[in-house]
């Protein structure tokens, strides 16, 4: 899809880093917030379905708390969340309300996305939203979600709710303009397409300095390719513009435009893929790879060389190259200690339905 293309989005989940809702006291900016809640009501106006997916529960706990720098342990980054988020979803409502647009909170944990009853019920109740006319807003729920707080930020949240939906573009505003190369020199310059997110663009990504934040450039572009791979093509912009997201829909030169060039997964596939941890891998031949990648085969329990880790029947297991490399995600039809008895007790390790080529 190419910038001119971009009208044609109707369904559009927009995101916004803790940067461009707080203050240098890292509590919310009020100011920084309702100028992208009109450019969020804008977009409303022109019938496009919108989901917000939020930062800034923590950042606004740590104001509250007169903090400078944010925590590190789990407990303080809970108690933060839940003085924050009260806070911030009230200023959203309020913003919203003034111009006649609905909101509702929606609170998600990995496990509610990893759990297929839970993932089909939380995809139910966004479009129910959006058929509405009602403006979801998304976040994790920080204060009971230590894996996330540990290990997760709101850019791969973001792209899951992409994914989930799924949408037709993924907006990620922060404090940048785009994909900066050679970032803090005098030979800066914001990289305008992006058409693969391969090594050496990852190589031009810096992390967050922001003492507020998580993740940054590099969390950013990882998201970007879980929502390539679905289908979705991802922009990351400024969100401290009052009018990128209409130059973004208007086909203009804003921002970095990550392209996707995959078709769009299955509901299914998107859910092995990308909704789960993987509990284990199968390494496997180069004949397997050759049979996966290229020929769109089920994986033979054959050509499965050796596994790594534990995992039981159902469970989606990485399929790793002889090199270690993930190419693929799949639920393997045995468990682990099935694959080390022989002959082992199975055909096919993993059924192509059940296989996604990463």
């Amino acid at each position: 899809m190419s910038r001119e293309e971009l009208h044609r989005c109707t369904r559009i989940v927009v995101k916004f880093g803790t940067g461009i809702l707080t203050d240098e006291r890292n509590l919310l900016n009020t100011a920084k917030i309702e100028r992208l809640v009109d450019q969020i009501a804008a977009l409303h106006r022109q019938d496009k379905e919108i989901v917000i997916v939020t930062s800034g529960a923590v950042g606004a706990g740590m104001g509250i708390l007169e903090l400078k720098k944010r925590p590190t342990l789990i407990p303080q980054l809970q108690a933060c969340a839940a003085l924050g988020q009260p806070q911030l979803v009230s200023t959203y409502q309020q913003l919203f309300a003034a111009r006649q647009i609905r909101t509702a909170q929606v609170l998600l944990t990995r496990q509610d996305l990893k759990d297929h009853d839970r993932h089909l019920n939380a995809r139910s109740t966004l479009t129910t939203l959006l058929a509405q006319k009602i403006v979801p807003i998304v976040n994790e729920n920080d204060t009971v979600s230590v894996a996330e707080l540990k290990f997760g930020d709101n850019d791969i949240l973001s792209s899951l709710v992409a994914c989930l939906l799924p949408s037709d573009l993924l907006i990620m505003l922060t404090t940048a303009d785009g994909l900066i190369d050679q970032f803090d020199t005098r030979n800066a310059r914001r990289i305008g397409i992006v058409e693969t997110v391969d090594r050496r663009i990852e190589r031009i990504a810096k992390d967050t300095k922001q003492p507020t934040a998580t993740g940054g450039m590099t969390s950013k572009l990882q998201a970007a390719k879980i929502a390539s791979r679905s289908g979705i093509p991802t922009l990351i912009g400024s969100g401290q513009k009052p009018d990128t997201l209409q130059c973004v829909m208007a086909g203009e030169d804003e921002g970095t435009l990550i392209l996707s060039s995959a078709p769009r997964l299955k509901g299914k596939k998107r859910w092995i893929a990308f909704f789960h941890h993987p509990r284990g891998s199968l390494i496997v031949d180069d004949g397997a790879k050759i049979a996966l990648r290229e020929n769109g085969k089920s994986l033979l329990a054959k050509g499965v060389v050796r596994t790594e880790g534990e995992f039981e029947r159902d469970e989606v297991v990485s399929v790793c190259d002889l090199n270690g490399a993930e190419f693929g995600r799949g639920m393997v039809d045995l468990d682990s200690a099935g694959f080390a008895s022989r002959p082992i007790p199975v055909k096919i390790a993993v059924h192509r339905n059940r296989l996604v080529i990463l």
